[in-house]
């Protein structure tokens, strides 16, 4: 309480022009420690609001690279559906591959349908392959610009000549259904 009633004596003792400025300087001052308060809080308000869209761009960015990473698949699929032709088949993909044993039977097997999508599948046997071919041969049919789904895979050795083996492999080719409007 002293110091008050000091202030008050010095506030007294001053004559009035020194007493309206010294006023003045106090609105002043008020001024300036409102704005600055105002000032402080759209500030913390600015820093909050940025925290927060940092927050969402950290669970955004891992879920932008997945979508891009589907969509690039997705658009692969779709064109690689594309390029499948009405008279494709298992055996015609099989012979374009080129990879030959010593014998080679196909035999078609009951596809399924999937989604908009229909399976033209095979059950594919070559004898006599090396083992570099039969990776060769399952490398360009997975990877190839027809859409092939490999359902079984099966290597064996031979028995008669070791460097050599038996491939068995149930294949199948994805077509557009008939009536499946092409996106």
């Amino acid at each position: 309480m002293r110091i008050l009633e000091q202030a008050l004596d010095v506030w007294r003792d001053l004559d009035s022009r020194s007493r309206l400025w010294a006023g003045y300087a106090l609105i002043a001052a008020l001024v300036c420690v409102l704005g600055w308060s105002a000032l402080a809080a759209k500030t913390a308000e600015l820093e909050r609001r940025r925290h927060a869209r940092e927050m969402v761009l950290k669970e955004l960015l891992p879920l932008r690279a997945a979508y891009q990473a589907a969509r690039q698949s997705a658009d692969m699929m779709r064109g690689r559906l594309a390029s499948v032709r009405p008279d494709d088949s298992p055996a015609k993909l099989i012979e374009e591959i080129g990879i030959r044993g010593k014998g080679i039977k196909i035999a078609p097997a009951k596809g399924e349908q999937r989604g908009t999508m229909v399976e033209d599948a095979a059950d594919v046997r070559i004898d006599g392959l090396t083992v570099n071919e039969a990776l060769n041969l399952v490398y360009r049919l997975e990877k190839g610009s027809r859409p092939v789904v490999l359902k079984k895979a099966n290597l064996r050795t031979r028995f008669d000549d070791p460097s050599r083996c038996d491939l068995g492999v149930t294949i199948a080719l994805l077509k557009p259904a008939p009536g499946a409007a092409p996106k």
